[in-house]
Formats: structure tokens, sequence, C-alpha cells
């Protein structure tokens, strides 16, 4: 595999459409390097909110943008995310961070920083990338040498995703999830989009192994020149 061409792969969709295992899953498999970039979203919530920045005041958020140093580790099996040297993987994971990090995600230059770290990652991956998000084939990485759109039902999304937040309720977390995509389609920086080159993959019939199976046959025709 090693002397493969490097190949960047951007996955893009909204929560709970198996984005993180899929996009983890297919790195470790194909030897890539892996970044969650809602991660990195979360992380700089979590500093916001544990530095008191007022999430409700964007000037806010934007004024405090460019202080806290984040980093993310690309290890597929293990990625790793610090802020001021403090691993934040537990903490950002937090409803309390959840609920915020819609409104800290929306302030153009948090997108602006955030998205100048990951293309720096993204160019200093040597075997190539798995890059998952909500906006990384429109925005982050349009050169991206493959683009995948997950897509699922809303209601194959709540049962997932609260099968991942322990004691959640299904119908609350439909809810939760559907004001998310709203917000994140909505709003005027990098909305959530599928780009016009990305393959879609509705993995609501779908068991994780097979959208894996899928994806990592895409990655490896693309890395065949097909």
């Amino acid at each position: 595999m090693e002397s493969a061409t490097p190949v960047i792969v951007a996955i893009d969709g909204p929560a709970g459409t198996g984005k993180s295992s899929t996009s983890k899953a297919v790195a470790a498999q194909l030897g890539l390097s892996y970044l969650d970039t809602g991660a990195q979203y979360r992380a700089i919530t979590w500093w916001m909110v544990n530095n008191g920045i007022d999430i409700d005041d964007p000037a806010a958020i934007a004024a405090a943008a460019g202080k806290p140093d984040i980093v993310s580790g690309t290890d597929p099996e293990n990625p790793a995310i610090t802020v001021d040297g403090v691993d934040v993987s537990g903490p950002i994971r937090t409803q309390e961070v959840s609920s915020k990090v819609s409104a800290v995600s929306a302030v153009p230059e948090v997108r602006a920083r955030i998205t100048e770290l990951q293309r720096s990652i993204a160019a200093s991956a040597e075997h190539g990338i798995v890059v998952e998000g909500r906006d990384i084939g429109t925005t982050v990485l349009p050169d991206a040498d493959l683009k995948i759109f997950l897509t699922a039902s809303p209601e194959a999304r709540a049962a997932r995703r609260s099968g991942e937040l322990k004691g959640a309720d299904v119908h609350t977390t439909r809810e939760a999830l559907l004001k998310r995509d709203a917000a994140d389609s909505s709003r005027k920086t990098s909305p959530l989009a599928k780009a016009d080159d990305a393959v879609e993959v509705d993995t609501t019939d779908l068991t994780l192994a097979q959208v894996i199976e899928c994806v990592v046959t895409l990655v490896e025709e693309k890395r065949a020149g097909k």
C-alpha cells in the first residue's frame, strides 16, 4: 500500500450518518491519516465556554478565535485532540458543547481559523488523508481527489446518535439533529452542502460494514485512476 498515490478524501454529511465511524475505519484500512473536523469546532467551542466567552456574542467569539492552540492527531486508531496542551477528547463530547457548537462554528473568523488548520493538516499528510466534516468538499478541500456525501433518514440518524449518547431519548435526539441541520445548512459561512462532484451514499438501510466497504471501494477506484 505504501507506494500508492496519496489520496485526499473528503467525507461530508449531517450528524448521525455514520461519518466518523466510516471515516476512521476507511483511513485505518487504507493506511491513510484521519481528521475529524467536527472535533476541532467542538474544541474551540469548549475553549470559549471554559474561558467565559459569551456564546451569544459573535464579536466576542471572533475576537477570541485566534487564542486557543488546537492540535489534532491524525491516527485513525486514536485521533487525539488537545487545546493549549490539554487532552479534550472527552470534554468536547458533552451536551453543553454539542448545544453551542453551531453558534461558534457560524462565526466567520472561527471558520477561517479552523479551515486554515484543516488545510495545513491535509497538505502534510504523506500517504493521503480522510477528512470528515460538513463543508470539506465544498469549502475546505474543494480539490479533494474524492468527495463523498453521506446521508440517512432523520429517524435512522437519531437512533444511531441516541445509541452513542448514553440515555438519550430518540425523539429529543431527532429534534436536536434537525435543529442542528437547519443551523448548519443555513449559515452564511460554509454551510453544510453537498459538492456538485460528490458521490452521495445513503446509509439509512446499510450496516456500518457496508458503508465502509462502499467507501473503501470508491477510494481504491480513485487510486487506480478509474
